[in-house]
């Protein structure tokens, strides 16, 4: 008979100094699937900025990549405690790496490196193993003016498509979304298409349609949202459509930071560092963000926020008020305060596992 399943919090954060961060390492919480409350299992103390966390979908195994340094580290999971240890380490050839994903055949993963504008492919074995960098693709593109955040090229993430086709990746300094395709075969990274934004919109993170051809970028730097269309074919994108990720009547400081939608993609959400909220939309018949509400976020600069995986409730990550705080969806996109607020430090990150049996254990 199998075990009774559990659900799993694993909390990325800063730990520097410079980055005037109070974390300390990966932090391991059990959900109860009752109450939902979280409760601290491990605080594992990591090479420093354990900044973005991802989970392989078939082995029990998390990566993770150290922001200002050179490094992706990965761990073992104990399916039945949700306990880790550490097991490999790889340079990813260029400084600040601050995202990671899994290609779909769980052969590669893919890393940007936002100081020193590359990304990267590593190879990943049967057993979930990283090799080294297998694949350097520098990018090169014309600065946008923002004078301190437009330097140097920034690529921010590198989510694949839905169809596992390509690779986008946005670059908050030149202000582009460049496509990439990789070859499994030997991890090679080709690009194929280039997207232009805005001036000075600084494009951070993006989020896929679960179902319609549409791509959904939080401009950072001057708080927006614009839709794609997404052309599959060639990984082409073509703006159709920006709102503002902030209210009309704020006039403050903002950085956007997070983006996500529902999985039946019907809401869009978007955090806001400055306003401190998150910004709820409905999407309409055409899939444009429409009619937005603000969700204070109970605390100060929302880095991230997650859903977990029934959507029932939704997390915040507040990285300067070391919390992240629970809401509770009582229908699609009303979302409320429960009043549980996790004390940790400096979070960044969080990602959500089922636990498994030892019948399942890989």
């Amino acid at each position: 008979m199998e075990a009774k399943v559990s659900l799993f919090a694993y909390v990325g954060c800063r730990t520097t100094e410079e980055r005037n961060a109070r974390g300390r390492g990966i932090s391991v919480y059990r959900i109860d699937g009752q109450s939902s409350q979280w409760s601290l299992l491990q605080l594992l103390e990591t090479e420093p900025n354990p900044s973005f966390l991802a989970l392989h979908p078939m082995l029990d195994i998390l990566y993770s990549v150290h922001g200002d340094l050179d490094l992706v580290t990965s761990y073992s999971i104990d399916p039945e405690t949700g306990l880790l240890r550490n097991i490999d380490r790889q340079r990813t050839r260029g400084r600040n790496p601050v995202h990671l994903a899994l290609d779909p055949t769980h052969g590669w993963l893919i890393i940007a490196n936002y100081r020193t504008d590359s990304i990267v492919s590593l190879p990943v074995s049967s057993t979930g193993n990283l090799g080294p960098v297998s694949h350097l693709a520098a990018m090169a593109g014309k600065l946008g003016p923002h004078r301190d955040e437009q330097n140097y090229g920034r690529p921010h993430q590198v989510p694949f498509s839905p169809s596992g086709k390509w690779i986008l990746v946005p670059e908050k300094g030149f202000d582009q979304i460049v496509s990439f395709k990789l070859d499994p075969g030997n991890g090679t990274l080709e690009e194929a298409a280039r997207c232009r934004c805005r001036e000075a919109s600084g494009p951070r993170h993006l989020a896929f349609h679960p179902v319609r051809a549409l791509a959904y970028v939080l401009n950072e730097l001057d708080s927006t949202v614009t839709t794609y269309d997404f052309d599959d074919d060639n990984g082409s994108l073509h703006p159709i459509d920006t709102v503002s990720s902030l209210p009309r009547d704020y006039s403050g400081d903002n950085r956007a930071s997070e983006i996500a939608l529902s999985k039946g993609g019907d809401y869009l959400y978007a955090s806001n560092r400055g306003h401190d909220s998150i910004a709820v939309f409905r999407l309409g018949s055409d899939g444009k963000p429409a009619n937005p509400y603000w969700l204070p976020s109970q605390g100060t600069t929302p880095r991230f926020f997650a859903f977990e995986p029934d959507e029932k409730h939704l997390y915040v990550a507040n990285e300067d008020s070391d919390t992240i705080v629970e809401f509770r969806q009582c229908e699609p996109g009303n979302l409320v305060p429960t009043g549980q607020v996790i004390p940790t430090g400096s979070p960044t990150t969080i990602v959500f596992r089922k636990g498994n049996t030892r019948s399942h254990r890989r």
